[in-house]
């Protein structure tokens, strides 16, 4: 299933690395194969440890002891060990050294039993052992240093001459070769390892933020229309025997705000269907103002709303942020003030939206201007936008919000100044 994504993602064409993610076995990022033992790459790695040494062997018939049962388990050891370098790669490294240092020892030809202590040096390096890997290709080095050089007079075979110091100058370059391409490898698995990590953080912080989004969302509408439905349900119960008409009108507020916000709930959850798609239906905005002063009214609140400027081209962001702020400014007055009259004033001016809601009060108790809830998601939204939001009592014992949120450039309106009002 991995591999089948990793094919889709990446296309038909090319290299995974082609498209901008590197092969897994790169990246050491885990899969779904990350715990068994590599087989595969083991059986043919041992294949050409076998088959190449027993060419190099014909080749070195008058100069090494022939390949006899002991080599042929001393290049089985050499190999097998490598099944353990995803688990256990110290090991890997180490064993197969040890295994290729006796191999050397015994005098036996040279020849790609030096492939398995390069693939063990290998994973220990990309793994993070790389004292471990240095110290096991040394450990060949110079084991190999002193057996061509001062021990091959005691050593099989017989007759052994010394090795020219030319080919410990080669010997050596292959082995700086083998940890230069491990250390490489291992730097590019750190930066694709940092990489990946501020995906998935970024991924978190999208989600957060969504999860914040809707919780202000939830918030805004739950809070406005239960609060309706609360003063309602009071008007109702105290009038149900002396005024049953008036009762009866408190009963129509409730069910048409009950209706209301089930709508606009589930129109926040139809978010949640699928990942990108859109809406089944629009996000309010200031021009369902109208719709929220007429529910004001149900409640007994009389809202007036001044406008001043042309009404540019809101974003849907903008205008849902400037609505839900109203919204939620108003909320505040039905639930937390005495007084029964709010004025909401919104100036249009260039680049940005001015808000400013009032009431008279006074606090009918110790929230006032609302809950820390509600003007803590008034903050977000606004910062959200880049916006600003204002809120605290005024001299004359009222309660004020303003609010500042940009707009793209090039929209526009005509006044600049929002006028003071007492």
């Amino acid at each position: 299933m991995a591999g089948m994504e990793e094919q889709r993602s990446h296309g038909s064409g090319g290299p995974p690395w082609a498209h901008g993610e590197p092969p897994r076995w790169l990246t050491g990022e885990p899969g779904r194969s990350a715990s068994r033992l590599p087989w595969p790459s083991t059986v043919l790695l041992g294949a050409v440890v076998m088959i190449g040494s027993t060419i190099a062997a014909r080749g070195q018939m008058d100069e090494r002891a022939p390949l006899d049962l002991f080599a042929r388990l001393l290049l089985l050891l050499a190999v097998a060990v490598l099944l353990l370098r995803h688990r256990h790669p110290v090991v890997a490294a180490f064993g197969s050294s040890v295994a290729a240092m006796i191999y050397l020892v015994a005098g036996y030809p040279y020849g790609p039993v030096f492939l398995a202590v390069a693939v063990g040096c290998f994973s220990a390096v990309v793994s993070g052992h790389r004292r471990a890997a240095w110290s096991a290709v040394g450990m060949v080095w110079l084991g190999h240093v002193l057996v061509a050089h001062w021990f091959y007079r005691w050593l099989p075979p017989a007759g052994d001459h010394a090795a020219r110091w030319g080919q410990e100058l080669g010997i050596a370059a292959w082995v700086v070769a083998i940890i230069a391409a491990a250390e490489f490898v291992r730097v590019r698995r750190e930066q694709w390892a940092d990489r990946r990590a501020e995906r998935e953080a970024a991924a978190q912080r999208r989600a957060d933020e969504e999860r914040l989004r809707m919780a202000r969302e939830l918030h805004d509408v739950l809070a406005h229309s239960i609060s309706v439905i609360n003063v309602q349900s009071s008007v109702g119960l105290a009038l149900l025997d002396t005024d049953p008409e008036q009762a009866r009108a408190a009963l129509t507020t409730i069910k048409a705000a009950s209706k209301e916000a089930l709508g606009e709930v589930r129109q926040v959850l139809d978010t949640l269907r699928t990942p990108g798609d859109a809406p089944r239906a629009p996000a309010p905005g200031l021009d369902r103002l109208p719709e929220l002063v007429e529910q004001a009214a149900r409640t007994g609140l009389t809202v007036t709303v001044e406008t001043d400027g042309e009404r540019p081209s809101v974003p849907p962001g903008a205008d849902l942020a400037a609505f839900r702020i109203v919204q939620e400014a108003l909320t505040n007055v039905v639930r937390h003030s005495g007084s029964r009259t709010a004025r909401v004033r919104i100036v249009y001016a260039p680049g940005r939206i001015r808000l400013r809601i009032d009431d008279e009060g006074p606090a009918t108790g110790g929230d006032a201007g609302g809950s820390g809830n509600g003007l803590a998601g008034m903050r977000e939204r606004a910062a959200a936008l880049g916006g600003t939001i204002e809120a605290g009592p005024r001299a004359d014992g009222g309660f004020r919000i303003r609010a500042e949120l940009p707009l793209p450039s090039g929209s526009s309106g005509m006044p600049e100044q929002m006028e003071e009002t007492p």
